[in-house]
């Protein structure tokens, strides 16, 4: 393949994202630490409706999305994609349950992070610093599934080498990061999710004109694999698979972090109300469009895995090179690397954000030498270069399997955060202790298992994790009471005429 040719989109679209970073950082101003703390982490809460659902969309939607997920519709079929619908429900359950409440508590609270809502709801520190090392941890595999994604693919379309892509397009993704701050990653999200719906539209069209039409396509699929016609594949789809990824990445990403973040960065209730439904709309096309077409794909790649390198995740990229051209192949590439970029972007963000707001900065205040601007500009710089460059080397060795990977983070970030967040915000008796113990032994339980390889009733190992999650909050809080009120009547006493808060309130 003509490697120019196939990069040139992707150079494009790399200079626009890098060009709105430089003018999203030109445009700040700010004075004092915490002015440009929020400003940098949640950007100035200033999101209108297109960019809160894009900026969201694009978090939410990653490289496993466009490569992992498709890949495994390939060799399941019809079966996978009706998994994948229930994504639909995703914006408008964190909209519906977190968004208001979460907006109006962290503006009277001034939270800049989430860490920020479950320290003043708990008033507990080792909350907050096992809140903080969870995500790290969590984000940062969830990071690596990206960078190796996005540079699989990158090499596969392009002729490079992986570490080439990998160099080449990590480095854009941590820079463009780091100058320009939430703000910057919100308006590329909205870059990128528009991006990954055209590279949908891009690919879907090579398979339909490779496959003889819509009608060939499926001819084909069902001579060859008549059992992915089937809402079960044959077996391969069992009805406890469905419910627990519906749990994974349906139901339960409402409490995702990275999600949950976008709740206190948008204008106004208006704002989310429009959120909702364009988000709904948006995310419904993007998720079920780009699963299908790894079901599709099986209509054109109609050879078995070892011809096309032994791992579903070159799915594809083989699908991308076999069906389009040069220059549209390097169209069609940018939706899947926008996936990327978008999650390592906001990943990034919320990364840096715990270290060094709900850490470092925290300590100083407690200290009594509170963070000068110029030391919060250069810490929370710092700290996303260092965590990007971090995941980069980490990425360099890659592991197999993305979708596997993107899903044991997605169920440790809900085990952990689910009943922490959802006590915490519609529970008066949830208390620091059971808070504590739900994150604690709910992420314990559910890595152990995952190790072991432990289920219930063949269940994925998330439905132990949040069992012993819940079990856990209830248990521990009527134990361990604790004391702390000091931001109880926020959390369960606005007064609808709250001053700051009128906004959210009317919209």
């Amino acid at each position: 393949m003509n490697s120019i040719m196939a990069i040139a989109p992707l150079a494009v679209f790399m200079t626009a994202a890098l060009g709105v970073s430089v003018y999203a950082r030109r445009r700040v101003r700010t004075q004092g630490a915490d002015s440009f703390v929020s400003e940098y982490f949640i950007g100035g809460r200033s999101m209108g409706a297109f960019v809160l659902a894009m900026t969201t969309i694009a978090t939410y939607g990653s490289v496993s999305s466009f490569v992992g997920g498709p890949g495994k519709a390939w060799d399941v079929g019809w079966g996978w994609v009706y998994m994948a619908a229930v994504q639909v429900t995703s914006l408008f359950m964190l909209y519906g349950i977190m968004g208001k409440k979460m907006a109006l508590v962290s503006r009277r609270v001034n939270a800049v992070t989430v860490i920020d809502v479950i320290r003043a709801r708990y008033g507990s520190e080792p909350l907050a610093w096992i809140s903080a090392i969870v995500i790290v941890v969590f984000f940062g595999t969830t990071m690596i599934a990206q960078f190796v994604g996005g540079a699989r693919l990158f090499a596969a379309v392009t002729g490079y080498s992986y570490v080439a892509g990998l160099a080449l397009f990590g480095a854009i993704v941590v820079l463009f990061t780091t100058i320009g701050g939430f703000r910057g990653v919100a308006i590329t999200d909205a870059l990128c999710g528009v991006a990954m719906l055209v590279g949908i539209a891009v690919l879907a069209g090579g398979l339909l004109w490779a496959g003889g039409g819509w009608d060939g396509l499926m001819a084909t699929i069902e001579a060859n694999h008549p059992h992915m016609m089937e809402p079960l594949a044959g077996g391969k789809m069992p009805v406890g698979l469905y419910f627990t990824q519906w749990l994974i990445v349906g139901v339960f990403t409402f409490c995702l972090p990275q999600s949950v973040v976008r709740t206190l960065g948008f204008k106004d209730a208006r704002s989310l109300r429009r959120a909702l439904v364009l988000g709904t709309v948006i995310i419904g096309a993007m998720m079920i469009g780009c699963t299908a077409l790894g079901t599709m794909s099986a209509g054109v790649l109609t050879e078995g895995i070892d011809a096309y390198g032994g791992s579903i995740d070159n799915i594809i990229p083989q699908a991308i090179v076999q069906t389009l051209p040069p220059w549209l192949a390097g169209v069609a590439i940018v939706g899947p690397l926008a996936a990327s970029v978008s999650t390592i972007s906001s990943l990034l963000i919320a990364a840096s954000s715990a270290i060094v707001r709900d850490l470092w900065m925290h300590a100083r205040q407690r200290s009594g030498a509170p963070a000068s601007e110029r030391s919060a500009r250069m810490f929370s710089q710092l700290a996303t270069l260092v965590v990007g460059a971090v995941v980069f080397v980490l990425a360099i060795t890659p592991p197999d399997v993305i979708w596997k990977i993107n899903m044991f983070a997605f169920g440790g970030l809900e085990t952990a955060f689910c009943w922490v967040l959802v006590a915490g915000l519609f529970w008066k008796r949830a208390s620091a202790g059971g808070a504590l113990l739900s994150m604690v032994g709910g992420v314990t339980a559910y890595c152990a298992t995952m190790a072991a390889g432990i289920s219930v009733a063949g269940l994925h190992q998330i439905t132990i994790g949040l069992s012993v999650a819940l079990v856990l909050m209830i248990a521990g809080s009527a134990l361990l009471p604790g004391k702390y009120r000091g931001h109880l009547p926020v959390f369960f006493g606005i007064p609808e005429t709250a001053a700051g808060d009128a906004s959210v309130q009317k919209g």
